[in-house]
């Protein structure tokens, strides 16, 4: 199975997918014109994984932004983790915010309530000198 790579752009979010070693990242913006069609490929990049996924896979979001729909098409990505996890591989969130960006923080929280994964908030130093 191929890695999922995608240059991250002032809309979309850098995208890095690797079956081999089952480290996932998400880093960026995620306002794309149209969810849907920007995270169907990564959701079913995902599905075709967990036929075979790695012992351990990590998903490290480090998302600075992200708009309404983009949140619907992320808690799709981690539904199907939660399939991978139930399974029986071990699965797990990183969850990266800016220390001063709560809302960012609490959007993990809120996602961490919803999925039956493990996550782990990670609190960074801000970004870009802002």
């Amino acid at each position: 199975m191929e890695p999922l790579q995608l240059e991250g752009s002032p809309k979309t979010p850098h995208v890095h997918f690797d079956p081999n070693t089952g480290l996932l990242e998400l880093k960026g913006r995620s306002i794309p014109e149209n969810s849907i069609d920007f995270y169907k490929p990564l959701i079913d990049w995902i599905d075709k994984y967990g036929r075979s996924p790695n012992s351990k896979t990590a998903l490290h979001v480090q998302l600075e932004y992200f708009n309404t729909s983009s949140s619907k098409c992320i808690l799709d990505v981690f539904k199907k983790l939660e399939t991978i996890r139930a399974a029986g591989s071990e699965v797990s969130v990183l969850w990266h915010y800016e220390a001063d960006d709560e809302d960012m923080l609490e959007a993990g929280e809120d996602y961490a309530g919803i999925i039956n994964v493990p996550f782990k908030m990670i609190q960074i130093a801000e970004v870009d000198g802002k």
